[in-house]
């Protein structure tokens, strides 16, 4: 088991940060950590497309030396969506740091229970 663990490092990895983020998104209800493990969730995926891409003794694909062979080259697509989803992630992220500031600012807590309670409580 540990051997197997061993070999699939990067997988098990991602896994673990994708599993804690979740769990953060799920179970707390301050809205900064809530948008930590969101930001924990993007991590593991983007480390799990990296590893998914690497292919051991392959070369970047960057043309050197004259090889022309394709299946000597790694395939950069995996790097690309992982750049592309590092962009929009960040993106997000800071729409929601955005919105937590100014919910802050109306309301005074973080705790989404409690926003929660007192919007209910303004709409009667």
């Amino acid at each position: 088991m540990e051997k197997l663990i061993y070999e699939h490092l990067d997988e098990v990895t991602a896994l673990v940060l994708f599993g804690v983020g979740f769990t953060l998104l799920l179970v707390d209800k301050n809205l900064i950590k809530k948008i930590i493990g969101f930001s924990m969730m993007d991590s593991g995926i983007y480390l799990f497309l990296a590893s998914y891409g690497y292919i051991e003794n392959r070369l970047a694909p960057i043309y050197v030396d004259g090889i022309t062979d394709p299946t000597a080259y790694v395939n950069p697509l995996p790097a690309g969506l992982v750049l592309t989803g590092i962009v929009v992630g960040v993106s997000v992220t800071a729409v929601m740091l955005g919105l937590t500031v100014r919910l802050y600012q109306c309301y005074r807590t973080l705790d989404m229970d409690e926003i929660a309670e007192r919007i209910r409580g303004e709409g009667k």
